[in-house]
């Protein structure tokens, strides 16, 4: 096989063979083929796409570039949940736990923040001793004791989708659905689950930004995991505004204790709700179970379990206070009265990773107690010179932040008509 020929062919509109693109990947991810060659290629399928029969093709060589994680020896299913990623998305933290102390085991491999969008692994080590790098024998552990377990990906799971993200991030292909769809079905697959809750965002802090968009990569990833033989649904949700009221990771670690001790902000606990409900459903346990599972505190339990069990200091689940707390909280003022008509979620991710909540390059460090709270939503009613939000900063970053603010809030005189959380289901 010559790789120039697979590169001519896709390049000229035409069709991959499952053995080729097997044997193409294989060879990748062990250096038998250059970059150069993966990045023209990689190039050809942004502009030709892939067929259905490539893109199964693709997934599966890619899942299969390392090790294929099984626990068909624990009882019970096996369902995890991911998210395409949005501002203040920290659902993650109350539902794994939620979804676990209902009776179905969570074995949830996640990833860092880059750029606007955080991630749940930075969210998680804001809380004191929390380790997400576990052996893959302890993780199995604890999906085995705890029905649960949080940790990043492992150098063992899709080897090839490390490489191949990075190649993207740096030749502009990210942004193409069917290596979108690829990349996160191979590692979530790779996980050996029975099924699998995907939350599409949508809106102006999602990658997404519009519904058909939106729909379209639902409708692939769902395809990719039906024809694996899994259970897989996906919910579009707005990503107009940022979730919840805090942007950061210690920030949005109390805002998650918020919810599980049955408070916290409505939209984040009603998709945390929506989210575990197709969770039970997929695993066959009842759905109506959450909403008794948050009320009785079964929730904050497990997580409280979980913190303990990789390493956290379990004290922080009863004491937020214990969480690391930026040095400074300085006011956003509106400077207008009126009511706040949108939010520009992307805006506000980026302000509060010029803090140090984010990071613009992998090797970033993260500055745990920094980021936002939203005093105003859309919707609220608000007048010159009240906060907007407050900026919990360490001295750094401010004035950036402040100029990536200034724009991000839009003030009319009439409120607008409220959108949903959940845009769409598909499956």
């Amino acid at each position: 096989m010559r790789v120039v020929d697979l590169i001519e062919r896709k390049r000229d509109g035409g069709q991959l063979t499952g053995d080729e693109i097997r044997t193409l990947i294989d060879a990748y991810t062990r250096d038998a083929v250059p970059d150069y060659q993966m990045a023209a290629l990689l190039m050809a399928i942004f502009l030709r796409g892939m067929d259905a029969d490539e893109l199964a093709a693709w997934t599966d060589a890619m899942l299969r570039s390392g090790e294929v994680l099984d626990f068909s020896d624990i009882p019970g299913a096996k369902v995890d949940k991911h998210s395409t990623g949005g501002v203040g998305d920290k659902i993650s933290l109350p539902l794994a736990p939620l979804v676990a102390a209902c009776g179905v085991r969570v074995p949830m491999v996640s990833g860092r923040g880059l750029g606007h969008t955080g991630g749940t692994l930075d969210k998680l080590e804001s809380i004191p001793g929390f380790s997400t790098r576990l052996p893959v024998e302890r993780f199995r552990e604890m999906v085995a004791t705890l029905g649960i377990s949080l940790i990043g990906q492992t150098e063992e799971i899709a080897p090839a989708d490390r490489r191949l993200y990075a190649l993207r991030d740096v030749t502009g292909t990210v942004p193409s659905i069917p290596l979108i769809a690829s990349s996160i079905m191979s590692k979530k697959l790779a996980e050996g689950i029975d099924a699998l809750v995907l939350d599409v965002k949508v809106g102006s802090g999602a990658f997404m930004r519009t519904v058909p968009e939106a729909r379209r990569l639902a409708e692939t990833m769902v395809a990719i995991g039906n024809g694996m033989g899994k259970k897989v649904v996906a919910l579009l949700t707005d990503m107009s505004q940022p979730l919840g009221r805090t942007v950061g990771n210690a920030l949005e670690v109390r805002e998650s204790i918020e919810v599980l001790r049955g408070g916290g902000p409505a939209d984040i606990r009603a998709l945390t709700l929506a989210l575990a409900e197709e969770m039970l459903r997929l695993g066959g346990a009842d759905p109506a179970e959450a909403r008794r599972a948050l009320d009785d505190g079964r929730g904050l339990a497990r997580f409280r379990q979980v913190v303990e069990a990789q390493g956290g200091d379990p004290r922080t689940v009863d004491d937020p206070d214990r969480l690391p707390r930026a040095a400074h909280v300085t006011p956003f003022a509106a400077p207008r009265d009126g009511y706040v008509t949108a939010i520009d979620a992307r805006a506000v991710g980026v302000g509060a990773m010029c803090l140090g909540a984010g990071r613009a390059r992998k090797e970033d460090a993260i500055a745990p107690g920094v980021g936002l709270v939203l005093e105003k939503r859309v919707g609220d009613r608000v007048a010159r010179g009240e906060p907007l939000l407050f900026v919990h900063h360490d001295g750094v970053g401010l004035d950036a932040c402040h100029a990536r603010l200034s724009d991000a809030f839009l003030i009319g005189d009439e409120a607008p008509a409220p959108l949903p959380l959940v845009l769409e289901r598909v499956e």
